[in-house]
């Protein structure tokens, strides 16, 4: 996308943490974690026991206290739900607004051309973003333009605003995507965006910082 220069006992345990000389003791029921992770995902316990291989009946026991899972089941789960295995472990860090905001009205982001792009940055108000938004005109109608694949950290979204583009990436074919399409990828796959359309193409991009 841009260019380089455009920059989260039963099942319960025991954990001991050393403090200076002397240790504190915290018990984490794993029940209870599974529980909060599976209602946070929105997940019931059929749509778990799909996910993780377990027995819904299983799962239920669990978070009951019913039963205490071996390390077996807890590798199932943590690959199942898409989490790490300590998170079955850890009591989850309480999370601090930090009340951050930017507006960017329409227009009014800060230009940024190149060849082959015509960027609006956006959100600029704030430093240390985790992500980076900015709408883009595609000038580029061919990938010659480019004269090489773009790569750089993180990943990135696109969303087409208007008009039609073609997405170039390296270990994929070219697709076509229209207004309302969107894609979503490793950006530090080589890849690259020419406008198809008549008139240059617009789109949103998102890209991880």
């Amino acid at each position: 996308m841009a260019d380089n220069s455009v920059r989260d006992t039963y099942p319960s345990m025991v954990l001991a943490k050393q403090e200076g000389t002397e240790s504190k003791v915290e018990t984490v029921n794993i029940g209870k974690q599974l529980k909060a992770i599976r209602t946070k995902n929105k997940l019931t316990l059929e749509e778990a026991s799909k996910l993780t291989g377990l027995a819904k009946s299983t799962l239920s026991k669990i978070e009951n206290e019913q039963l205490s899972p071996t390390f077996m089941v807890m590798q199932k789960l943590a690959t199942g739900l898409g989490i790490d295995l300590p998170q079955l472990f850890t009591k989850p860090k309480k999370v601090q607004a930090t009340g951050r905001r930017d507006i960017t009205k329409s227009g009014s982001g800060k230009p940024h051309p190149t060849p082959t792009y015509e960027h609006e940055l956006l959100a600029t108000q704030l430093s240390n973003k985790k992500m980076l938004p900015y709408k883009t005109a595609i000038h580029a109608r061919s990938f010659e333009e480019y004269g090489d694949w773009v790569r750089h950290e993180g990943e990135e979204f696109l969303f087409v605003l208007h008009g039609q583009v073609q997405l170039l990436t390296e270990y994929y074919e070219p697709v076509t995507l229209d207004e309302g399409d969107s894609a979503y990828y490793d950006a530090t796959m080589g890849h690259a965006v020419i406008s198809t359309s008549e008139k240059d193409a617009s789109i949103l991009w998102v890209t991880s910082a």
